[in-house]
């Protein structure tokens, strides 16, 4: 520690595609660090060189953020102030970072927020689907069966979902919110954000999926997909068909309990099947 004072670590938001929407304090920031943690030093190098300034990089990235994480702790316990970057948008939101923070926390750093660009936000404010409530899932997995189970276990949600999602695969995931959601809920899906061909689809769910199919710009570059929350009727019943599976799971054979739930909730077979697999699963993980 020098001088008996420690640095800090800076958590800084850099722009998802408009150099334009990096901050001035941002700028004041990387200037002043000792170093910059970047999840990428190529990508950082490109923007501290268009921004004139030569602070020195270190990779940080998700494959090596603990090993590091030590490291640099160090040297903020030492005196030096450390900016940490992700490739784009605010790092620790779907990016490296999280594991940085918490080994500065835990060794009493101080730890400051140089908020900006990040692309769900920026996403939610022109979707225009309701916004006073809502819940970032990040990256769904990329295998479909697992992607599937995720999105059947946010079916009841009645917030604003919002994730992020690759070009090659948002196709196949639009077919599978439609078919679990409803091809009726209201969605969007926002893409190249803040860049020349930035675009917001705005629709139901079919007319997203009708949008992929015919638009061949649709699944080119970083994609934000939204969709409206479940009505609190669906959500309702979903508490419902939970409650009664629950209870007569725990005394009757599978196929037995699922035939008795949809009777008596008015769910369809093949949801109380799937929900009940479910609720056998997340038991057996207790």
């Amino acid at each position: 520690m020098a001088n008996g004072v420690s640095g800090r670590l800076y958590v800084v938001a850099t722009p998802i595609g408009n150099l334009g929407d990096l901050g001035g304090r941002a700028r004041e920031v990387l200037s002043s660090c000792a170093l910059v943690a970047a999840e990428d030093t190529r990508h950082s190098g490109a923007l501290l060189r268009h921004l004139g300034l030569s602070t020195p990089l270190l990779s940080v990235h998700e494959h090596n953020e603990r090993q590091r994480a030590p490291e640099l702790v160090e040297r903020m316990r030492n005196g030096a102030d450390v900016a940490l970057v992700s490739d784009a948008g605010t790092p620790a939101i779907s990016d490296p970072g999280f594991d940085l923070v918490c080994a500065a926390v835990a060794a009493g750093i101080e730890v400051i927020a140089v908020p900006g660009p990040c692309a769900a936000i920026a996403a939610l404010s022109v979707a225009a689907l309701p916004t006073a409530r809502f819940a970032f899932e990040g990256f769904l997995p990329p295998r479909g069966a697992a992607r599937r189970r995720r999105l059947e276990g946010l079916a009841a949600e009645e917030r604003t979902l919002v994730f992020y999602e690759s070009p090659h695969r948002v196709r196949e995931m639009l077919d599978d919110c439609a078919a679990i959601f409803g091809s009726v809920r209201r969605a969007a899906a926002a893409r190249e954000l803040t860049k020349l061909h930035e675009k917001v689809y705005r629709g139901t769910l079919a007319e997203l999926q009708a949008c992929a199919a015919a638009d061949a710009d649709f699944c080119r570059g970083e994609i934000v997909v939204l969709i409206d929350g479940a009505p609190p009727a669906a959500a309702d019943a979903n508490r419902d068909l939970d409650r009664v599976l629950a209870e007569l799971l725990a005394e009757l054979p599978l196929a037995q309990a699922v035939r008795l739930a949809a009777r008596v909730t008015g769910a369809r077979a093949n949801d109380a099947y799937r929900r009940a697999l479910e609720l056998q699963r997340e038991s057996l993980s207790q």
